[in-house]
Order: structure tokens, then C-alpha cells, then sequence
């Protein structure tokens, strides 16, 4: 589906045919492919054949990078044609779970929200931002969604403004404000006979629109290659020139974290780390009619990688795992 196609334009069958399709090909991007593929599906009304992509993805025997999410989108849609008790019963798990993905728990608070559960969506909200957020001096990008969320949901329950509702609102940089935005009111006003209040919901809407294609349409991370150690040997035995980009493993981790801290300090945003494998390079590398010795498809493979929804955000947050696959936290590896 290219970006500037009206969604109204899309045959979202068709989409989801040829996402799967191409899941196929790609193994390693299954992942990432049939999420994209289930949502499609969903979109299109067959709610059913999305949840047998979510059942396929969970039952894999490769493990997923995003188990949580996948449960809670299965949740979610599960909700949405009638089998409420088993949705009910992955988001309990899910918020047991207590994952790191901040997208887990939007879309679970959310779908609470949809059903009007909006003391338990106000509940997961709030868990989630105590857990993702606590001790954290500037929220991920990533994580404002958790915060806007909270702050909707409190809106509409007439909750008072609290630390995170104000940290919200210093987050939102539309012209409208969240109070605004979030006023349970306005869905009234979208059946008034007056035209002043017609246009000024509009006016609203149009704001809500520009932040979201907005976010929409953020760039990709500028990513950075890292080889794991067994795939950096593999590499460099094969294509020994490579050897001079790569005189080392720790040389590479430790040029890595330099190379995206001299990014951040420049004020370079989105940094994101794309882990490569030798097969995919040589892939790549064919697909361009290209050596994999040559030195100048490094780059270009890394930006492809990024663009396929690979990326991991860099810095990673707090007491998550280092990047580099230690499996120590950042702070105690990379992040010292």
C-alpha cells in the first residue's frame, strides 16, 4: 500500500494477501509483515481470519520480539466480535505481565476505554505510566500516547489535573489543547443545527489530524548497523576486507554507542540500532547487484533494515536491556 493512497482506495484483502505473501519470503519479518497483514484484515471486516494470524504469530516457534503486543492487538479485536471473556482474560494477562512496550498497554487501556470501562482503562493507563515512567526525566517519544490516553480517559471520568495530566499537556504541542481535545462534550457538538459550533469541532478535528499524520509520517530512525558477535565472525570470515571496518567485536559495540552519542549531542533525533545477519546481507547485497565485500552497501543496508520496521530506538529505556545483547541493563553495559 503506497503512503498517499486515501485509505477509502484500499482493497484491504488484497493488502493482507500480499503482506502475507511476502511474510513468507521474509521469514524474519514475519513478525512485523503479519501484524500489518492483521490489521488489514480487521479493517476489512474479517475480524476472525485476523485473529488466526495473532494465534499463528503466538504458536510460532521462533520467538516473537513483541509477544505482549500481539496479545494485546489479539485482545482488542477479539473484543471487537463478541468474545468478550477470553479478551477480558489476555488483558488481565498482559497487564500482569507488566511489559516494556508502552504500545501494549495503550492498546488495552484503549480497548477498555471503547467498551466504556473507563475506570480499568484509567487503571491500566496509570500502571503502565507508573511502570514506564517513574524516575524518567523526559518521557520516550514512544510513551506519549500512555500519557494522552490517561489524560482523555481522566477527562471523561471528571478527574482533577494530576502530575502526569500536566506532564501531558506540556507534551502536546497542537494548537488545541488536550482539555480541549479531550472534552466529553465535543462529541455532542458534532450533532448541533448551530454552524459556529459545526466549525469550531471541525477546526478540533483538523488539529487532531495534523498531530496524527504528523506522527504518522516521523522519519525513519537514523539507524546503526550492529552485528552480533557470531554474525560479525561469520562476516568478516566470508569477506575478509570487511575486517578493516570491523577490526574487532567490542571495537564495533564500543563505535556503535560512540557513533549514536555524537548523534544525540548534535541533536540528530530518532536514533534507532538495526541488528544484521549474514544471509539477509547477501540477499540484500544480490538484490542490489552488488558484493557484500563492498563496504559502501553497509549503510544502505542498515537504512533498508530501518525501513522495514526494524529498528530499536536508542537510547533504550530505562532498566531495559542493553542493545547490544549483553543482556544486562543499558545503564550497567553501554549506558555506564
Amino acid at each position: 500500500m503506497r503512503p498517499d493512497t486515501p485509505a477509502e482506495n484500499v482493497d484491504h484483502n488484497a493488502e493482507a494477501a500480499r503482506l502475507e505473501r511476502t511474510a513468507g519470503l521474509y521469514p524474519e519479518d514475519a513478525e512485523h509483515l503479519l501484524l500489518q497483514a492483521a490489521a488489514h484484515h480487521e479493517l476489512s471486516g474479517d475480524r476472525p481470519r485476523a485473529t488466526t494470524l495473532y494465534d499463528s504469530l503466538l504458536s510460532a516457534s521462533t520467538p516473537l520480539d513483541n509477544p505482549h503486543l500481539v496479545r494485546a492487538l489479539k485482545a482488542a479485536n477479539l473484543w471487537e466480535y463478541g468474545h468478550e471473556a477470553e479478551a477480558r482474560a489476555i488483558i488481565d494477562g498482559v497487564r500482569a505481565a507488566a511489559p516494556r512496550d508502552p504500545a501494549a498497554w495503550v492498546i488495552v487501556a484503549e480497548s477498555l476505554e471503547t467498551h466504556d470501562e473507563l475506570e480499568a482503562a484509567q487503571d491500566t493507563f496509570t500502571q503502565g505510566a507508573r511502570l514506564l515512567l517513574t524516575d524518567v526525566a523526559e518521557p520516550p517519544y514512544a510513551t506519549h500516547p500512555l500519557l494522552f490516553g490517561r489524560h482523555r480517559v481522566r477527562r471523561m471520568l471528571g478527574a482533577p489535573h494530576d502530575e502526569w495530566d500536566a506532564l501531558a499537556d506540556t507534551l502536546h504541542t497542537a494548537p488545541v489543547s488536550l482539555d480541549e481535545l479531550h472534552d466529553p462534550k465535543r462529541v455532542w457538538s458534532l450533532g448541533s443545527d448551530n454552524p459556529a459550533e459545526l466549525q469550531a469541532e471541525i477546526a478540533r478535528l483538523q488539529s487532531e489530524l495534523t498531530t496524527a499524520r504528523e506522527a504518522l509520517s516521523r522519519p525513519f530512525p537514523v539507524a546503526v548497523l550492529h552485528w552480533p558477535e557470531d554474525e560479525l565472525e561469520e562476516l568478516t570470515t566470508a569477506y575478509p576486507s570487511l575486517s578493516e571496518e570491523y577490526p574487532s567485536h567490542a571495537d564495533h559495540l564500543a563505535t556503535i554507542e560512540a557513533s549514536l552519542r555524537e548523534l544525540s549531542t548534535s541533536g540528530t533525533p530518532n536514533l534507532g540500532i538495526v541488528t544484521g545477519t549474514v544471509p539477509s546481507y547477501e540477499a540484500f547485497a544480490a538484490s542490489e547487484a552488488s558484493s557484500p565485500a563492498d563496504v559502501a552497501l553497509l549503510p544502505q543496508y542498515a537504512t533498508t533494515l530501518a525501513a522495514r520496521g526494524l529498528a530499536v530506538t536508542w537510547p533504550p529505556e530505562r532498566g531495559a536491556v542493553c542493545w547490544c545483547g549483553s543482556g544486562r541493563a543499558y545503564e550497567g553495559c553501554h549506558g555506564s
